[in-house]
């Protein structure tokens, strides 16, 4: 290993790395239908209370380059936020895997008298296909398992676009409010899915009418997007924010925390906390 005082070391006794970025991508991810992932291969080194270097490990990581913006709305007429709701596969499949390692329930013998826990299993409706009736038997979850509530959010993806312009854009598509440029307020931007992304993500706040509401909203079907839009009452925004129960970005809880701060004293509303 190279003494302290070479060239090639670093000025500061520390970890450091030595990046080698590939093009190379993996021939099933590759086929994604919005982003495909490139590979970053690396070595890490350390360097010891003498200021000698050694590698740690060699290690290659795929990561997804994309940057996104996120507009939190809240809706002055209805005194509500207004979310998005959307299947996510990556959800899906994480509560499969959880489903996976947990151990089967027994199956406990029913007590005498328990006719209703005893009772078969109840046959098909009418209508209903065999698959959808002995769907507790099936190896997968729900596919409400995958599904969460999130902001209103796009990729950075249109050059020509400022940050604002492309949020004004994701608010019309997936929520239906035509919103002006000029009233959507930067609240900041931040580094999102560190390990798999480690994207920019800036956020906005942007309040909404009922007047201001044109279409439905929903998304761009054809881009893979399937939306549902919600409403979040302001005084069950906190409730709604802290329970586990319900899954949720964390960009959903900062806002709501965000407003809690800086919005309600203005309007000297509650947000429940």
């Amino acid at each position: 290993m190279p003494a302290s005082g070479d060239s090639s070391m670093p000025q500061a006794c520390v970890s450091y790395f030595q990046p080698k970025y590939t093009t190379s991508y993996h021939p099933y991810l590759y086929s994604a239908v919005v982003i495909g992932p490139a590979r970053l291969c690396f070595t890490a080194v350390g360097c010891d209370e003498y200021c000698y270097c050694y590698i740690i490990a060699q290690i290659c990581w795929y990561i997804f380059e994309v940057e996104s913006v996120s507009v939190l709305i809240f809706n002055t007429s209805s005194h509500c936020f207004i979310l998005v709701k959307q299947f996510r596969p990556a959800v899906f499949m994480c509560e499969w895997e959880r489903n996976k390692t947990q151990p089967p329930q027994s199956a406990e013998k029913p007590e005498e008298g328990a006719s209703e826990a005893a009772a078969p299993a109840a046959e098909p409706q009418e209508g209903q296909s065999a698959a959808e009736g002995e769907s507790s038997s099936s190896p997968w979850p729900p596919a409400a398992a995958g599904v969460t509530y999130e902001l209103c959010a796009g990729l950075v993806d249109k050059p020509n676009l400022s940050l604002e312009e492309i949020a004004r854009q994701e608010v019309l598509e997936e929520c239906g409010y035509d919103v002006p440029v000029a009233k959507l307020k930067r609240i900041t931007s931040y580094r999102s899915g560190v390990g798999v992304t480690g994207a920019k993500q800036t956020m906005f706040y942007a309040e909404v009418s009922d007047d201001n509401c044109v279409s439905a909203g929903g998304g761009e079907p054809g881009e893979g997007e399937l939306i549902e839009v919600v409403k979040v009452p302001l005084h069950e925004a906190m409730t709604f924010a802290y329970d586990e129960r319900i899954p949720k970005t964390m960009g959903v809880i900062f806002s709501f925390i965000w407003f809690h701060n800086n919005m309600s004293p203005k309007y000297k509303i509650s947000t429940n906390v």
